[in-house]
């Protein structure tokens, strides 16, 4: 510590240039793999909550057996099970228009969905409570609608207005072909603050029905596995459960898969390229050292000439090295978790302070963090290994100088 800190050494600056370099590389390694780590939570606990995991479609429309209900929700590795009713179509108040997905729900939804946790409006409480109050906003034949808070933006509305809903397929009429289209009463905002906020439409089930003119028919199943990355083996199983050849699986693979898999590969990737970021920053530390060696060699050679061995020596910078890096590690950590904690509400502050959505490109409008301990280890591990390493030329010049040349010069 007198070699490197004390302020009557000459190296002490630059001993403290080398760990301020990786304190700053360890800090920026920890933000990034953080908000990598937030992105990946609100993907599985945001979008997939809201969205089935696995769905069932018929290639015709079918009559939704209860039996069937029973033997998917019955099946090893399923959550829960719901009937599948849902048409693309348009969302409509005065002149403005937006695009949307229609989808009817019953009280079978709540197994394969989270949506009751993000209402607002009618049933904008959590768990049961919430079940209860979209049960009431959704009455068949009162035509109740929920729009996602992204569409509910879009159309300038809120609850208690009213919205036209549009279908693709036209009404024959003595005046002509008409699209097929109701006026519902907006009952709740959906806010997951999420992609699925700015298409998402859901009615009851039985005003879906009426709206679609299935005949009391659905468009398949929708199933939520309690293991996302079994959901193509669970499809199969579930399918033989059936018993049905008319039916198709689609997986939440097939839709977010490839965003998932993106993420996972980013954060390896950043995670291995800013630790070449930590390298340099740690090898800094071997020029410190150097010079550690160079201005205290007569020190040195007066300890070998008392009797200490080259063990001694080594240890010696290597405690010295690994000191230095324990400080800059620590520090890093300290600071990376600290900018990352308050990053979400910095973002918040920018995005509302200039009216600039950075994040209006990812399937959240928002900046997610999360501070995992194992990462943090796993960082913190990393950056001491090569801490280690860069101690190992100095401390092999430091057994390398001979007492004798030294001490003639001095």
């Amino acid at each position: 510590m007198r070699y490197a800190l004390t302020r009557r050494s000459s190296i002490s600056f630059i001993s403290f240039v080398a760990v301020a370099g990786l304190a700053l590389s360890v800090a920026v390694l920890v933000v990034v793999v953080s908000v990598i780590n937030g992105m990946e939570r609100e993907l599985r606990e945001r979008v997939f909550g809201m969205l089935p995991h696995l769905t069932l479609y018929g290639r015709e429309p079918f009559i939704a057996a209860s039996d069937e209900l029973g033997t998917l929700a019955a099946l090893p590795g399923i959550e829960g099970a719901a009937p599948l009713i849902e048409q693309a179509g348009l969302a409509a108040v005065s002149d403005r228009v937006a695009g949307v997905l229609i989808t009817g729900i019953d009280d079978h939804y709540s197994s394969v969905s989270d949506l009751f946790d993000y209402l607002e409006g009618a049933g904008a409480l959590q768990g049961a409570r919430a079940l209860e109050g979209a049960r009431e906003a959704l009455v068949p034949g009162e035509f109740g609608v929920l729009l996602g808070a992204g569409v509910a933006r879009s159309l300038d509305v809120g609850v208690g207005d009213r919205v036209t809903l549009v279908l693709p397929s036209a009404t024959v009429t003595p005046a002509g072909l008409f699209p097929r289209q109701k006026r519902f009463t907006i009952r709740g905002i959906v806010r997951s603050r999420s992609e699925i906020d700015s298409r998402a439409v859901y009615v009851a089930a039985e005003d879906a029905m009426r709206l679609l003119r299935t005949g009391g028919r659905v468009h398949g199943y929708q199933v939520r596995v309690s293991d996302l990355f079994a959901a193509e083996n669970v499809a199969r199983e579930a399918i033989q459960a059936l018993g049905r050849s008319d039916l198709f699986p689609r997986s939440w693979m097939r839709t977010h898969g490839n965003l998932y898999h993106a993420i996972g590969v980013q954060k390896t990737t950043m995670f291995v390229l800013l630790s070449f970021l930590v390298a340099v920053a740690a090898f800094n530390l071997v020029s410190t050292l150097v010079m550690v060696v160079d201005q205290r060699r007569g020190d040195v050679a007066i300890l070998r000439t008392l009797g200490s061995d080259s063990r001694t020596v080594v240890w010696t910078f290597v405690l010295l090295g690994t000191t230095l890096g324990l400080i800059g590690i620590a520090a890093g950590l300290l600071v990376g978790v600290l900018v990352s904690l308050a990053l979400p509400g910095f973002y918040l502050w920018v995005t509302e302070s200039f009216s600039v959505d950075l994040m209006s490109q990812y399937f959240v409008n928002y900046l997610p963090v999360e501070v995992r301990p194992g990462d943090m280890i796993g960082i913190a591990l990393t950056a001491l290994l090569l801490s280690l390493l860069s101690t190992l030329y100095p401390a092999w010049r430091a057994i390398r100088l001979r007492p004798s040349e030294v001490l003639a010069h001095e």
